[in-house]
């Protein structure tokens, strides 16, 4: 992938970072970014595949996971839902034999209604969650994908499940055959997404650590996006979500086992392909930056601690600098060191 280089020079002022994520280990890097950047210069750019209706409601899974970790008012036992939530509403749906697969606490529950009703006056889903974020006092902006419906089925040797039937329903035990993104073809990608694709003054734009699959995809699916970061000048970076064969949380490696694909981090790589200038990989996993087709940054990528976020954040960071600094003519299969992440 051969982007023309951005002068290094006017990094140190150009701190505007764009990431795309999915839910709970996407959110886990996107934190730290929040928490070495400015004020206003993070945008997240969050699935809404995963978006569906549930006892009337419009549930956002992944901007909901999203805003309350950035908020610090998420569930860190669970990772997703609001801390110290509390489940009257659950109990007494459950008494009266009503639907409680997913389970939506009493705070949660007021968001979504809240959200639901906003939508059928007519507001959009991204100007409800810039209110959403304003109120509970989050700088950085939060971009659903789209104003769209976009909705992730699953292929398996069961059937097409709906995402959140197979994820949740049937605790992802299916074997997957592949992925569909109904509606995506004709959604219209998040204005203020392209907009912020085109700005001048971004520093990188990095592809958390969610799912390739059913996070990352369905924003690449949308007219215009994936050519988009493709020709974009800013390096663009990918995190493994995978470490030593295993993800770092939910179904990545059992999906990539069901696909045919190896479960490592060079394939997440490869399967990313030119969208990416650099990939970054834990440790464990540097020996494959070998047959990686891009530079890659090998570095301790678990996120156990907030102290786990900022750092890798910084490496990050200061990853998409070297390769800036580097320019294009650097080549494929160049290592970088994570210690320069210290002069950030």
């Amino acid at each position: 992938m051969q982007h023309p280089p951005i002068d290094s020079s006017t990094l140190s002022s150009r701190r505007r970072v764009l990431a795309v994520s999915g839910g709970i280990g996407g959110a886990k890097l996107a934190l730290g970014l929040y928490r070495i950047l400015q004020p206003d210069e993070l945008i997240v750019v969050v699935n809404t595949g995963d978006d569906f209706e549930h006892l009337g409601l419009h549930v956002s899974p992944d901007v909901d996971t999203l805003m309350y970790t950035l908020a610090g008012i998420n569930n860190p036992e669970t990772g997703w839902g609001r801390a110290n939530e509390t489940w009257t509403f659950m109990s007494a749906l459950a008494t009266l034999g009503g639907d409680t697969w997913f389970r939506l606490g009493d705070g949660d529950l007021a968001t979504n209604l809240e959200r639901t009703q906003r939508l059928q006056r007519g507001e959009s889903l991204t100007g409800i969650t810039e209110d959403f974020r304003r109120r509970l006092g989050i700088s950085a902006a939060l971009l659903p994908m789209s104003d769209d419906p976009v909705h992730t089925m699953v292929e398996t040797r069961e059937g097409v499940l709906a995402f959140q039937h197979y994820f949740v329903k049937a605790s992802c035990i299916p074997e997957v055959t592949g992925f569909r993104f109904d509606g995506a073809d004709t959604a219209r990608p998040n204005p203020q997404l392209m907009d912020a694709l085109s700005r001048l003054d971004l520093e990188a734009l990095v592809i958390c650590p969610s799912n390739p699959f059913i996070s990352v995809d369905p924003v690449l699916a949308l007219p215009g996006v994936r050519a988009a970061l493709v020709n974009s000048p800013i390096p663009v970076i990918g995190v493994s979500p995978i470490i030593g064969g295993q993800a770092v949380k939910g179904p990545t490696a059992k999906i990539m086992r069901e696909l045919g694909l190896p479960t490592t981090a060079a394939a997440v790589a490869e399967y990313y392909g030119e969208l990416l200038d650099g990939f970054v990989l834990d440790n464990q996993d540097a020996a494959s930056s070998d047959v990686i087709k891009t530079p890659t940054c090998a570095t301790h990528i678990q996120m156990d601690t907030l102290e786990d976020r900022e750092r890798l954040a910084r490496e990050v960071l200061a990853f998409a600098a070297e390769l800036n600094s580097a320019g294009p003519e650097s080549g494929a299969n160049q290592r970088f060191s994570s210690d320069a992440a210290t002069s950030r």
